[in-house]
């Protein structure tokens, strides 16, 4: 930890070295010659806001390197990623405060003071941090940022907000929706209403109750826990708790390779700087382990990931198949997530990858028919069931990108079953659980392979995920034969399983 982490209170105020000393004295100097601008966690924070708006950056790309570069480390890198994630989760929320304490509609505000003044209602309302600092430390950032006019501005509307607690201001805006509790929830909760009506469905079409929705989107805006994955055969779980620390790291209760972080850096841990491990949602894990332990008639030595990028599921099939004796081939569309495949294989048994490989996965079927023995599809989605861990996601999706998505994920899948050989196996599975790009999509590729002359029969996923997790105790509908993992149930990301055995 560095002597500025040591600096920063509880509150996210980060204390002048004096005071942290206990030398405290009030300064004899001006308003006009105080400091004007803010520390370097919030400053971090509002540049990833800027990327994420301006460039159409990932934050969860801007980040991490960004705070590697300034230094900051510990309890103000802590603050900064709560800092910004927090606010991109909670923007539609915010921003309809903003409108109210303002008067006037967020549009009309100049997008980096609006940016500015979503930080700082994020602190007052969202965070620990005492409602002085959140206004004074703002202020200083808009200062420094935007100038004198801009902070101002700022200062006035984060003092109105201020006024009012929480759960005052979720009523105001609540009002604001009108009587359709959807509306209501959508505003309150932070989703668009589309992606509010559409994961609703989800549920039901799932066998869940409707009024799961309120604490799905709920979990969809808490901080999703850093999980581990100890490649089989290349580090073992109780290795990479060890290397965390003592009570830090304790293994997850649904995939057996999987370990929960409570703090700390996982690019420190030494098993996940070499790729003996990595850093993988549990319900990543979990199907795709699924696959490797998925029923299969005849042999078991060719495997394909027809959507590898950017390279977990491949690292956990590779090491998987290394200890069974067969060979994966990673294939990956886009050259630079071919790259990244490769590094997230650097630790795998050379013989266990046949080949990592650029090439469009919806040709793999006809160039390869009937040449592999277990198939994973992981399918580029809308990635709504990872609104937890990119934040961003939420404002950038629209409807129209279900139509273009859910025929690549059709032809996707077709692929993979003609690309599997009779008595092998092909897994489906998608960061959503919108049925449009779920169960839809595998109605329709069973069908298109019918025509083809390709016989296929789903299996019972749910009885294949529950003797992979540790004690078989997992909340899934047996009514049916594909998996829907959900963050409000699961505490994993809303993740799909469908596995179809081809028969003919």
């Amino acid at each position: 930890m560095t002597p500025a982490d040591d600096r920063r209170d509880p509150s996210g105020r980060q204390r002048g070295a004096a005071r942290s000393q206990g030398r405290t004295q009030r300064s004899a100097a001006a308003p006009s010659q105080r400091r004007r601008g803010s520390d370097p966690a919030r400053t971090a924070a509002y540049d990833v806001l800027r990327s994420v708006d301006g460039s159409d950056a990932y934050a969860n790309l801007v980040l991490p390197p960004l705070l590697r570069d300034r230094r900051i480390t510990g309890r103000d890198a802590a603050f900064a990623t709560e800092l910004a994630y927090g606010t991109l989760r909670l923007r539609g929320r915010y921003d309809a405060i903003i409108a109210q304490a303002a008067n006037r509609e967020v549009g009309t505000i100049d997008a980096p003071a609006l940016d500015v003044l979503r930080l700082g209602v994020h602190q007052l309302l969202g965070m620990r941090v005492p409602a002085h600092a959140a206004v004074s430390e703002t202020v200083g950032l808009a200062r420094e940022q935007l100038g004198t006019g801009p902070s101002q501005f700022v200062n006035a509307v984060l003092r109105t907000v201020g006024r009012a607690s929480l759960q005052e201001w979720e009523q105001r805006i609540r009002s604001t929706a009108g009587d359709d509790e959807l509306a209501q929830l959508a505003v309150v909760e932070s989703h668009p209403l589309w992606v509010v009506r559409a994961l609703r469905e989800a549920l039901v079409g799932n066998g869940r109750p409707a009024d799961q929705i309120g604490a799905l989107l709920a979990a969809d805006n808490a901080a999703p826990r850093v999980t581990i994955v100890a490649r089989p055969g290349l580090a073992g779980t109780d290795e990479v708790v060890a290397d965390a620390g003592d009570g830090v790291g304790t293994v997850g209760a649904l995939a057996p390779t999987s370990v929960i972080l409570s703090g700390g850096d996982p690019a420190a841990l030494p098993s996940v700087r070499d790729g003996r491990a990595g850093v993988q949602d549990e319900g990543s894990q979990l199907v795709t382990l699924a696959l490797t332990h998925a029923p299969l008639d005849g042999p078991d030595e060719r495997w394909l990931d027809l959507c590898a990028g950017p390279g977990g599921k491949a690292a956990l099939l590779a090491a998987v198949a290394g200890e069974r004796g067969a060979r994966l081939v990673a294939n990956e569309v886009q050259p630079h997530r071919t790259r990244l495949v490769e590094q997230a294989l650097r630790a795998v048994p050379a013989d266990a990858v046949e080949d990592v490989r650029t090439g469009d996965g919806r040709s793999v079927g006809t160039d390869e028919p009937g040449a592999y023995d277990r198939v994973m599809v992981d399918a580029p989605c809308t990635g709504l069931g990872a609104l937890r861990r990119r934040p961003e996601a939420r404002w950038r999706r629209t409807p129209a990108d279900l139509a273009s998505l859910s025929a690549l994920q059709r032809d996707l899948l077709v692929s993979a079953l003609q690309a599997v050989r009779p008595g092998g196996v092909v897994a489906y599975v998608t960061c959503s659980p919108h049925l449009v790009e779920t169960q839809l999509v595998v109605k329709d590729a069973v069908r298109a392979v019918a025509r083809l002359g390709v016989e296929v029969v789903p299996l019972d996923a749910p009885a294949v995920v529950r003797a992979i997790a540790p004690g078989g105790a997992v909340d899934l509908d047996d009514t049916r034969t594909d998996v829907q993992l959900w963050p409000h149930v699961h505490g994993t990301d809303a993740m799909h399983l469908t596995l179809l055995r081809r028969t003919g």
